[in-house]
């Protein structure tokens, strides 16, 4: 079974030094491998595409996600924003072995009924189709989304009333297991939607954490630092990671707006704890039914921590008004409530990586990785692992092919080899892996990686880094080695033609991308808005002609006089 968590950092969970208690992954971590190096995407569909097809994400239709795509991307091949023909995923290829398969949870692959789970491979599935939603109701959380989009099995479907997307998901996936032929073998997979934004949680979970953030967001960046070093995370004098520019000081804040970051930051780490209680009654579930012993787990996230803020933006205020948010401290966490930690709580989340969400620098796409199962001795694992290498390991761990006629080649490497004590490493000093979405880029080569980071925080240049002790991506090397950068520049470049990489539009700012689409979308999705807006420009043309023409005649009126 595949759990992926949304948004959690490579120290979010309690095994890999986190504050929030996870104790059913922490034991899956304890019996099997915990991965230290693995590498995902900066955004969760490139990361999910790759993750259940073992193909690098342009080759998939999911180079990008919807919300940041410029329009001289739409359309183009890797770029439609839903599995393409010949893209098979693990359930297309295990379910020709006999296997059921069964997903509950975020699927963002794709936003019409026929790009849904069940056709790419999935018996049953009750998939959300949008980047995220609301954890408590059946709406929507940004207004990218009309609404909420769920469906079951490619058909619209409704929650129930008592609906918590970590219950809900755990709960449903217990039920086609229990519907389905039990004398197959399963492949479950579980995408929550914890911890993405709106973060909200049970309230007894987040009573556990009162007064836990009390200190700040730069006390926690220390604090997660020492701990990374402590655990071999990083290694011993490793400097701090770099914050991004523009970030607020903790002791800026008023007493109320620490309070309100504190608060918001204990739902987060409640949201993971509450989603590994549930994940525990799956465990629970499998041992009743004899079936936990033979079953292979991954737990691993996305991306790392989501940066984004509901404070900032009036446009971004006035729909929390009409949908009906609050995003003050009262009733923190619960119905209505859309809660956020934002990008200084983001970047102390990522440490010891650098920066979070969106961008390929540590902190967006260093994150854990856990893999249990039957055949496999409890060990740590610090030699490199991608998100593609997860689909080829777990056909090779119950003995699929992966060879097809016609379908899009698997670009990732089984890590069966080092599960098994056979090798130290699948891939060698020369060997090359690279990462691209929307511009955001990194590659990796030995003890090197050069890295591009976006507006608005970044600014598109190339840098590079000597990770082996420099782990924060504090010291740029460009300068001082230009011979290392080039060869990179250029195994780059070879990556890109291979993959299929499309340029960046000049000015490209994934943060004006957002707001664009979001307009467009918005304008599709209630056609009433252009009467609205139609209304409010002739208003405002009769109101300017009014004071132009008040103008002329006093003009006139002046002369005579």
């Amino acid at each position: 079974m595949i759990i992926l968590v949304d948004d959690a950092a490579l120290m979010d969970f309690g095994i890999y030094g986190g504050e929030a208690s996870t104790p059913n992954i922490d034991a899956l971590a304890k019996r099997g491998a915990m991965f230290t190096q693995y590498r995902s995407s900066p955004l969760c569909s490139p990361s999910r595409a790759m993750l259940l097809t073992g193909i690098d994400n342009h080759r998939t239709g999911i180079a990008t996600i919807p919300e940041v795509l410029p329009e001289e991307q739409v359309g183009q091949p890797g770029y439609s924003m839903a599995l393409e023909p010949g893209v098979l995923t693990i359930a297309d290829r295990l379910r020709a072995y006999g296997y059921r398969t069964l997903m509950a949870g975020k699927w963002h692959m794709g936003e019409t009924a026929d790009e849904m789970p069940q056709n790419h491979g999935f018996d049953r599935s009750f998939a959300l189709a949008a980047s995220g939603a609301d954890n408590w109701e059946d709406k929507s959380y940004i207004p990218f989304y009309a609404e909420a989009p769920w469906y079951e099995d490619g058909t619209e479907a409704a929650l129930p009333d008592d609906f918590y997307s970590s219950k809900f998901i755990v709960d449903q996936m217990i039920e086609y297991l229990k519907d389905s032929d039990s004398d197959k073998p399963f492949l479950a997979y579980l995408p929550f939607q914890a911890i993405h934004i709106p973060v909200q949680a049970p309230q007894n979970f987040i009573a556990k954490y009162d007064g836990r953030y009390t200190a700040g967001w730069h006390a926690l960046r220390k604090e997660r630092h020492a701990k990374a070093i402590a655990l071999g995370l990083v290694p011993e004098g490793a400097p701090l990671a770099d914050l991004p520019a523009d970030l607020r000081q903790w002791d800026a804040l008023t007493d109320e707006e620490r309070k309100l970051y504190a608060a918001r930051m204990e739902v987060n780490a409640a949201m993971l704890d509450a989603m590994d209680h549930h994940i525990g009654r799956f465990v629970d579930h499998l041992r009743q039914a004899g079936q936990y012993e033979n079953t292979i787990f991954v737990v691993t996230s996305d991306n790392g921590p989501e940066p984004s803020r509901g404070d900032n933006n009036a446009a971004v205020g006035l729909y929390f008004q009409l949908a009906g948010y609050n995003i003050g401290v009262e009733n923190m966490g619960g119905r209505g409530s859309w809660g956020f930690i934002g990008p200084e709580w983001a970047s102390a989340a990522a440490t010891p990586g650098a920066w979070f969400k969106f961008y390929a620098t540590e902190g967006g796409i260093r994150v854990p990785l856990i893999m249990a199962g039957p055949g496999i001795e409890a060990e740590r694992i610090d030699s490199p692992a991608m998100v593609t290498d997860v689909t080829p390991t777990l056909l090779d761990w119950v003995g699929a092919s992966v060879a097809t006629d016609r379908s899009e080649p698997i670009s990732g490497r089984s890590l069966m080899p080092v599960l098994k004590g056979e090798a130290e490493s699948v891939y060698s000093e020369s060997d090359v892996r690279a990462i691209e979405v929307s511009g955001n880029s990194a590659l990796y080569k030995g003890d090197f990686k050069i890295t591009r980071s976006m507006p608005p925080v970044g600014d598109g240049q190339w840098r590079l880094f000597n990770l082996t002790v420099d782990p924060g991506e504090v010291n740029d090397l460009a300068g001082s080695q230009p011979q290392v950068l080039a060869n990179l520049l250029n195994d780059y470049a070879a990556y890109e033609a291979k993959s299929g990489v499309l340029k960046m539009p000049d000015g490209y700012n994934s943060a004006n991308q957002i707001r664009s689409n979001t307009t467009d979308r918005m304008l599709d999705n209630y056609p009433w808005l252009y009467f609205i807006l139609g209304g409010i420009l002739i208003v405002l043309s009769l109101t300017i002609w009014a004071i132009v023409k008040a103008a002329i005649r006093l003009r006139k009126n002046h002369r005579h006089a």
